[in-house]
């Protein structure tokens, strides 16, 4: 195990030197120097830990500042979920999950809503690390207890880490057992990990102190499984329990009456409702219907047509309905149409770069949005991280290594950075690109017959099958299949369930040709989570890299994204990662909303200035059970 210890450049310089000396005064004063005592490690104890630059907030802090520590506590929060679940476990491929499946549990450091790089102690009193942060041992607090009033200890800590290192989902060991070189239990309450030499250690710290963390005794005595669904929850420490649920119908989570952290400073003024309901519905048609009539009472939209059309409800002409835009702070969704790299026919970037020209973000914002939505170009939209023009100078320092070893073309150096295609707003079917797309594909060895579909020297179809399990997409969908068709593409969108989906997009069948959903790109703050979705090491057995993504140089980058020891230096990286995986054309960027589009019935009340990351309506906002009254009164509530 690494004690973390560094030697000087002194003592190094002393070390290489030692040799050649030969005359004996020299000797015994070089003797004398390896006897005085080593300069001790700097060990950094805290109440917390920021990526980049100093926590915001002290040691001694009472509340976050963006929540009200008066917040009353009461009443039922209620919202809805597409489909249907049949497992409380979200830490397993098997099974379909319940929504907010994870609020049982807690883990070691806890992020806020207006501070990316910031972790505090939730389940530790402080934490200590070196400088160079290659290790870190948590002081656990002893007065953390399990729902079921049993207390939290290292050793509960440990037996989550080797859990998920064990049985977590093969696309997290795969790129983080390896980083970790051991982990130990110091005392009941005191425990250390330590990382693997040549890990970028920055983000470790961190990354150990988000383990959620199970019940060992709960565990083992009721012989769980981490890999299999299941509808009885793990045994966790956090502010809610089940209460009850339907399968595939509803659930209802309540509030621990018990709850160890209850005046935590990090959750006064929060988990403030005894109850959170979801109600489930098979499409969002359903479901708004259901919110009209008050089945249930807050609704975060999506679709742009509804808001821009359907919100005149009585309720909402009454007062009894709040419809609100709400500002986020958020890099954009990243929502994108996805190719299976697996397949044959995507493999030339030309036909990448052809498919992509077919969707008309222009004519589908005019015709379907309501001019609503934005563009997605970058992978990092919405945010500083996002690549422009041509490479600055830093990001060339970045990229010239990977041209020079043959990873990368030279053109990355000079090239403009690949945007998403522009058309025609009046026209479902831009002829500009419809004749650039067909001269790609001729390149490619993808002709047109005399039936007008696309084949290759094989005889085979240019097939492009896309499916998902949300019927709100179809009208966008099928515009943009109509596109693929007149290119000569076998085009086709098609409307599946949700287990279904789940089966043939995620490992190990990647069954399908592309698909429409949310590139990751790890937030604002990217780390390790990248090489869950972009690292060669993860292309066939995970479920955030679906496209089956590989590719020496991205691996490269990965690594610097991890080592970056500035937020600039991230910045420049995350650029340069953009500009590559944007000139690969391995995804069609649609489009994002910039706002948070909700609707609540007036029985809620939140903080007048909401933090930028979080609309935070199960974690800070709060019931008037007055204003409930009134509403149930007037017969807008049941």
């Amino acid at each position: 195990m690494r004690t973390g210890k560094r030697g000087t450049a002194k003592e190094k310089a002393a070390r290489v030197n030692v040799g050649p000396l030969v005359a004996t005064g020299a000797l015994i004063a070089a003797l004398a120097a390896f006897a005085l005592p080593v300069r001790a490690e700097t060990v950094i104890k805290s109440h917390g830990i920021s990526t980049f630059g100093d926590l915001a907030l002290p040691a001694d802090f009472t509340h976050l500042p963006y929540v009200n520590p008066d917040a009353p506590k009461g009443g039922e929060m209620s919202q809805w979920a597409p489909g249907s679940f049949d497992s409380f476990n979200p830490y397993a491929i098997a099974g379909n999950p319940a929504a907010l499946a994870s609020i049982f549990y807690e883990s070691i450091l806890s992020g806020t809503a207006d501070d990316v790089s910031a972790a505090y102690c939730l389940l530790c009193e402080t934490m200590e690390y070196p400088e160079d942060r290659s290790w870190v041992i948590f002081n656990l607090r002893q007065d953390v207890k399990f729902s079921d009033g049993s207390p939290m200890t290292a050793e509960d800590v440990l037996f989550s880490y080797e859990l998920f290192r064990d049985k977590g989902i093969p696309e997290y060991r795969s790129v983080a057992n390896a980083k970790f070189q051991s982990v130990e239990v110091l005392d009941p309450y005191r425990i250390k990990f330590t990382f693997s030499p040549g890990t970028p250690f920055r983000d470790m710290p961190g990354q150990a102190g988000s383990l959620t963390i199970f019940s060992k005794k709960h565990y083992i005595e009721n012989n769980r499984d981490l890999e299999k669904s299941s509808l009885e929850p793990f045994l966790g420490t956090g502010p809610y329990v089940l209460e009850s649920f339907k399968p595939g119908q509803q659930v209802i989570y309540a509030r621990d009456p018990d709850y160890w952290g209850e005046k935590h400073p990090l959750n006064v003024g929060q988990n403030n409702f005894d109850r959170i309901r979801i109600e489930y519905f098979a499409d969002d048609n359903a479901a708004f219907e259901a919110f009209k009539g008050g089945v249930y009472t807050f609704r975060n939209e999506s679709l742009p047509k509804r808001w821009a059309l359907e919100y005149e409800f009585p309720a909402v002409q009454s007062g009894a309905v709040i419809r609100e835009v709400l500002p986020s702070g958020n890099i954009a969704g990243g929502q994108s149409i996805i190719f299976n790299l697996r397949r044959a026919q995507f493999q030339d970037p030309r036909v990448r770069e052809a498919l992509g020209l077919m969707f008309n973000f222009e004519w589908s914002n005019r015709s379907l949005f309501y001019d609503l939505f934005a563009r997605v170009n970058s992978i990092w939209e919405n945010s500083e991280m996002a690549a422009t023009g041509t490479p600055t100078p830093e990001e060339i320092a970045i990229l010239q290594p990977l041209v020079d070893e043959g990873l990368l073309p030279a053109s990355i150096l000079t090239d403009e950075v690949r945007m998403g295609s522009v058309s025609s707003a009046d026209n479902a079917l831009d002829r500009r690109n419809l004749r650039r797309a067909s001269q790609l594909l001729d390149e490619a060895g993808w002709v047109a017959g005399d039936d007008g579909i696309r084949r290759n020297d094989k005889g085979e179809t240019l097939r492009m099958e896309m499916i998902h399990s949300r019927t709100d997409l179809m009208p966008v969908m099928n515009a943009y299949v109509e596109n693929l068709r007149a290119l000569g593409v076998d085009a086709s969108f098609d409307i599946i369930d949700d287990p279904q989906l789940q089966q043939r997009a995620s490992p190990p069948d990647f069954d399908f040709d592309a698909l429409p959903t949310t590139v990751v790109n790890g937030g604002l703050e990217p780390g390790g989570v990248l090489k869950q979705a972009w690292a060669s090491v993860a292309r066939d057995n995970s479920s955030r890299n679906r496209m089956g993504y590989a590719n020496p140089a991205v691996d490269r980058l990965l690594d610097q994204v991890e080592a970056a020891a500035s937020r600039q230096d991230l910045t420049t990286v995350i650029r340069s990662l953009d500009r590559v995986l944007r000139s690969e054309f391995v995804v069609v960027p649609r489009y994002y909303k910039k706002d948070n589009w909700v609707a609540y019935y007036n029985m809620y009340e939140r903080p007048e200035n909401l933090p930028p990351y979080a609309v935070g309506e199960l974690a800070f906002w709060w019931y008037n059970p007055e204003k409930a009254e009134a509403l149930k009164a007037s017969g807008a509530l049941k």
